[in-house]
């Protein structure tokens, strides 16, 4: 069950990162209120989830999780660039990321 908590707790990070493009420096209050409930209710499911898992490992997922969805939203949504390497590199995140999942 925790890391199903963690997973989601990673969706939400990617939503806070995501967020702070739109915030535009926070000057934009939507955005900005969304930005924030994202991150707190991120950082509350982490915490939850830290109550059993290894914080080396959980952190690691947590982080891992939010890279891979804000690159490949950044790319989607922002139009950044989806060179061959980024994506390679983006894949060995999710490997890290299984990886971590296997040996836990």
């Amino acid at each position: 069950m925790n890391w199903a908590i963690l997973f989601f707790a990673g969706l939400f990070e990617i939503g806070w990162a995501i967020g702070l493009k739109y915030t535009n420096g926070f000057t934009r209050l939507v955005p900005t209120v969304l930005t924030a409930v994202s991150m707190a209710i991120s950082l509350g499911l982490l915490g939850i989830a830290l109550k059993t898992l290894p914080v080396g490992t959980a952190y690691a997922v947590w982080t891992g999780i939010g890279a891979v969805g804000t690159a490949i939203l950044g790319i989607y949504l922002l139009g950044e660039p989806a060179a061959v390497g980024r994506i390679v590199c983006i894949g060995l995140i999710v490997a890290g990321i299984i990886g971590l999942k296997l040996v836990s």
